[in-house]
């Protein structure tokens, strides 16, 4: 090997050591940033020419170092994991969420609550029958039925209030889902004319990354691999993104709870409208699932059905306590007709309210002082077929069904962190790592150029000073 080639080999290994240099700097500098993943030179040694035949001489070393490369150290079966995990943490949160602010708005047990309201509901026609002819005891029970109508009454405009914003919530979902895949769409042309250019994509590739698992925590994003370096983001098998191409959805359906059963909410694609989006999870997922309509036997969407049991429970209420007021009579003998009275064209549980004009305590042919039907009114409140235990179980299964999202929710949550935790460990910067790294190349650096040095003495030497000793 010629002294002009191992100065070249000098040169190519301080080069090479000084593109480790910066590449360690690089990782250092993000060490901070959400979603960059750790990247790697890669080097090889060039090997010496070969010689043939009767041209063949000693062996020679290596011609120096070459930069194949930086690698971005990512794993694809863990960004694949934590895209999982967060489909299924953002599907379980934002149901777990709404249980409990459902939960929460029953004000159960406490003195608030619906059911506290009726026991004095009851009592109250209770102390009528004792004293039939008392003016106050006859506000008491008005006072006690309108509480009880407007519980019922706020009860029902707390979930259509809940209902709404769920509604108005999964139009944002679907914005953002949309912003994202146009992203990774302009990514994907990006990463592939550059990676044809020849340059760098690992940080294009960090983008799209935390993109697809955005999409992947809305939707449940499937992302495939294509041999050019973009990716395809499939949602409920179909592509949102293709390339450089991405595909809108849009919500459709009702824009009140009034309307979820005749329409129900959906995603659809923008350009093929009516066709399900059919969601793989995630939050949007989870949103829908809040939005579906009741279906008659308690499985149905999750304020609908707690819509249904509102308008179940006045019904029944209004129903067994007609039933009882509407014959008797007033302490003057006329009938009172019905006490509760449902408002026409509004749901039950929101047009409860109190009608009587006034209130019924005796049987017919018992006497102004009669409080038998008082009595018998007071009684309703007890049993198995009360409005009551329809009240109970309805909070009861309500508490359940949070408790059980809640439980549901904390372990999407351990997963997700766990995968977040792993992905760290494989793509995450290592400050100590970096460091011994960082010591090593500069090793290698001042070494190389120390060769250079040595190189360029030895040329000095031979080009200007041979032929000049002993002059």
């Amino acid at each position: 090997m010629s002294t002009f080639a191992g100065l070249n080999t000098a040169f190519l290994g301080v080069t090479a050591q000084r593109r480790a240099l910066d590449v360690v700097a690089q990782n250092v500098a993000n060490l901070n940033t959400v979603g960059y993943t750790r990247q790697r030179v890669e080097l090889s040694g060039v090997g010496s020419p070969a010689t043939l035949g009767l041209f063949a001489g000693a062996p020679e070393p290596g011609r120096g170092v070459r930069v194949d490369g930086v690698t971005r150290l990512g794993d694809a079966y863990v960004d694949a994991r934590v895209r999982g995990t967060a489909s299924s943490h953002g599907f379980g949160a934002v149901r777990a969420t709404a249980l409990a602010a459902l939960e929460e708005s029953l004000r159960e047990p406490g003195e608030n609550g619906l059911a506290a309201k009726l026991d004095q509901f009851w009592a109250s026609w209770s102390d009528l029958a004792n004293r039939p002819g008392d003016p106050s005891a006859a506000i008491v029970v008005r006072e006690a039925a309108a509480s009880v109508a407007v519980a019922v009454n706020q009860g029902y405009a707390e979930v259509d209030a809940q209902w709404s914003r769920a509604r108005e919530q999964a139009d944002a979902l679907v914005g953002e889902l949309n912003g994202a895949a146009a992203a990774v769409a302009e990514l994907n042309e990006r990463i592939r004319s550059t990676a044809a250019a020849g340059g760098s994509v690992n940080e294009l590739i960090d983008q799209r990354s935390n993109l697809t698992t955005t999409i992947a925590a809305i939707a449940g994003g499937e992302v495939r691999q294509r041999e050019d370096g973009t990716v395809d983001v499939l949602v409920g098998g179909n592509p949102l993104v293709s390339g450089a191409t991405h595909n809108p959805v849009v919500v459709a359906g009702a824009g009140r709870l009034a309307d979820a059963a005749t329409d129900p909410v959906r995603v659809a694609w923008a350009h093929r409208p009516g066709t399900s989006a059919g969601l793989g999870g995630g939050e949007l997922a989870g949103t829908v699932s809040l939005l579906a309509p009741a279906n008659g036997n308690g499985t149905g969407g999750v304020l609908a059905e707690a819509a249904a049991s509102y308008n179940a429970f006045a019904t029944d209420l209004a129903a067994k306590v007609n039933a009882v007021h509407a014959p008797g009579l007033t302490t003057d003998g006329v009938p009172a007709g019905n006490f509760f009275g449902l408002s026409a064209g509004a749901p039950a549980a929101a047009g409860l309210r109190v009608v009587a004009t006034a209130l019924a305590t005796g049987a017919p042919g018992a006497g102004g002082q009669d409080g038998s039907v008082a009595d018998t009114l007071a009684q309703i409140g007890s049993g198995s077929q009360a409005p009551d235990a329809l009240w109970a179980t309805f909070v009861t299964e309500t508490g359940v069904r949070a408790r059980g999202e809640a439980e549901s929710a904390a372990l999407a949550a351990l997963a997700a962190g766990s995968a977040l935790d792993l992905q760290l460990g494989t793509a995450g910067v290592d400050l100590d790592e970096e460091t011994m790294n960082m010591m090593t190349f500069q090793r290698a650096y001042e070494g190389s150029a120390r060769v250079m040095t040595a190189i360029d003495e030895m040329l000095d030497t031979l080009i200007n000073r041979t032929g000049i000793v002993g002059r």
